[in-house]
């Protein structure tokens, strides 16, 4: 499965880029030329994904819920 985000590129006073993801609060990263920066993104959106996923996975438990119309 494909998914795709926005990542914001700012260029660095010290040069490279800062790396955002407005669409994963918290996902952040950076990359000293584009392409790393970009290329650091996508692995930062992966294990950002994976992260949740493993602590949604190790918190989630199953209940059910009346609900009185």
């Amino acid at each position: 499965m494909t998914i795709r985000y926005k990542v914001i590129l700012e260029p660095s006073q010290e040069g490279g880029y800062a790396v955002h993801v407005p669409g994963l609060p918290g996902c952040h990263t950076q990359g000293d030329t584009l392409e790393e920066a970009i290329a650091n993104a996508r692995d930062a959106i992966q294990t950002y994904i994976w992260t949740v996923e493993e602590l949604t996975r190790q918190a989630h438990q199953v209940v059910e819920v009346e609900v009185a119309l």
